[in-house]
C-alpha cells in the first residue's frame, strides 16, 4: 500500500490551513480576551442575537457538549447573557453583552487581517474560485453525514 503524502492530503492541507489560520486569529484578538474557540459562536451572534443553543450548534456546526462548555465560558468572561425562553422554560437564548458588541470591531479587524495574509498574491478570481470549491464540498460532505 502507498502512503498518502501530506501535500496530497485534502484533509491534511485544509486543517493545516485551519490550525494557521486559527493561530493568526488568536495573536491578532489576544487583547481582547477571546479565544478562537470562542469566535465562530460570536459571529453567528453578531448576525442574529438571541439564538438558541441549538441554534448555535446548527450553524456552528458543533456539538451540544461542546456549545454548553463555550457558552458557560462565554458567560463567565462577559461575552453573552442567558435567558430563558418566555414560551418554553426549558430553553435559553443568547445574547450578545455591551461588552461583545464592543469588541465586534477588533475582532473583525483580527480576522480580516489573518485572512489577508493568507491570501496574499491570491487574486479575487481565484479567491472567488475557492471559496465556491470550499461551499461544494462542504455541502457534499453535509449531505453524506445526513444519509
Amino acid at each position: 500500500m502507498t502512503s498518502l503524502p501530506r501535500r496530497s492530503s485534502l484533509g491534511y492541507q485544509i486543517n493545516h490551513l485551519a490550525r494557521l489560520l486559527g493561530n493568526g486569529l488568536r495573536v491578532n484578538i489576544a487583547d481582547t480576551g477571546v479565544t478562537p474557540g470562542q469566535f465562530a459562536q460570536l459571529l453567528a451572534l453578531f448576525e442574529e442575537d438571541g439564538l438558541t443553543q441549538q441554534e448555535l450548534c446548527e450553524r456552528v456546526r458543533i456539538d451540544q457538549s461542546t456549545m454548553a462548555h463555550t457558552l458557560k465560558r462565554m458567560q463567565r468572561d462577559g461575552l453573552v447573557v442567558r435567558t430563558a425562553d418566555p414560551q418554553d422554560r426549558r430553553r435559553s437564548h443568547y445574547r450578545l453583552t455591551e461588552r461583545a458588541r464592543e469588541l465586534q470591531p477588533e475582532l473583525t479587524r483580527g480576522a480580516r487581517e489573518a485572512n489577508a495574509r493568507a491570501l496574499r498574491g491570491i487574486d479575487q478570481e481565484e479567491f472567488d474560485a475557492f471559496m465556491r470549491t470550499l461551499d461544494r464540498m462542504i455541502a457534499n460532505l453535509e449531505e453524506s453525514d445526513q444519509r
